[in-house]
């Protein structure tokens, strides 16, 4: 990775994006120790939008000029959307048959036209990339792209500049590009802060790749943490990143990612998806978090389906 990349990205998306607040989080613990970055106040209400303002930037006007593409059923595609409009360039965003029409609406306001092809994510992916070679426009991946992880990576500057005695982040890790950005950002800034990678236990396909040095197939079960499901591309960069950047890997259970979406609700009022249950599941379950430690929970969504709020309130 190029050095000072993050930092680049950071001032190519500042004009666009305000910094997300940082909030004790003492509902869940009064000691004062851990914090929470709310990246759900983003404008799509994810932290994806960091991502997509680096890429699109970073193709320079000219390319911009080609429109853009992205294969996704939630929050990538609002970031796109929402990027692209704001930089006035023409984006389609397609989904699989079938996708709920309150995801597909979530898209559609932002001004990108939505498509509907493939019966899942993957062949919906494989249509926009011939869709993007046939029509000139650039595809924009959710992680497997150095600009878009840069640009995921300016929340570690953010949260470094607000905590500097920060011990700990736990960060949920779908495709890495999260994770992988903020460990880059860290490694900026030569801060020691141990980066936590979180995952479900019904699909964990980061950890794993990480073990084997390689991408592997491992099987994927139904979970709450839709965003962070599924498998890697095989030639994915946030690989390198990931096995370099994360110190430790935590998984959790359905039971106790619910758990930790009541806690933040019923404590916080704040409403957050799944991933982030992954992530403050994965702190509340922590046998080496020490008494005095700064942690901070990375709140990094807050889109939670409807169907998933009516199954948590009892």
């Amino acid at each position: 990775m190029n050095g000072g990349a993050v930092h680049r990205a950071r001032e190519k998306i500042r004009a666009h994006l305000a910094p997300t607040p940082l909030r004790e989080a003492l509902g869940v613990d009064p000691t004062g120790g851990l914090s929470f970055k709310l990246e759900s106040v983003q404008p799509t209400g994810s932290f994806k939008v960091r991502g997509a303002f680096s890429k699109l930037i970073a193709l320079g006007e000219s390319a911009r000029k080609d429109g853009v593409i992205a294969a996704s059923t939630g929050n990538h595609g609002a970031a796109v959307a929402y990027a692209a409009r704001s930089l006035g360039v023409r984006a389609e965003v397609v989904v699989p048959v079938g996708t709920p029409p309150a995801r597909v609406r979530a898209i559609e306001c932002f001004g990108a036209l939505v498509r509907e092809q493939g019966v899942e994510c993957g062949a919906a992916e494989a249509a926009a990339r011939v869709l993007a070679e046939a029509s000139g426009a650039h595809f924009v991946s959710p992680y497997n792209d150095e600009d878009v992880m840069h640009g995921q990576g300016t929340l570690a500057l953010e949260l470094i500049e607000t905590v500097p005695d920060l011990d700990r982040v736990y960060v949920a890790v779908g495709g890495g590009g999260l994770v992988g950005g903020i460990a880059l950002g860290l490694a900026e800034v030569g801060a020691s802060v141990e980066v936590v990678g979180c995952s479900p236990e019904a699909s964990w396909a980061m950890e794993a790749a990480v073990r084997a040095g390689e991408v592997v197939d491992v099987p994927h079960a139904p979970t709450l943490s839709l965003a962070t499901a599924g498998a890697l591309e095989r030639d994915t960069l946030t690989l390198p990143a990931c096995a370099g950047g994360v110190d430790r890997w935590l998984r959790v259970g359905e039971d106790a990612i619910a758990a930790a979406l009541k806690d933040l609700f019923a404590k916080e009022r704040l409403v957050a998806e799944g991933a982030v249950g992954v992530a403050l599941g994965a702190w509340s379950m922590d046998a080496q978090r020490r008494e005095g430690d700064r942690s901070c929970v990375i709140v990094c969504g807050g889109n939670l389906d409807p169907e998933h709020l009516f199954h948590l309130i009892p």
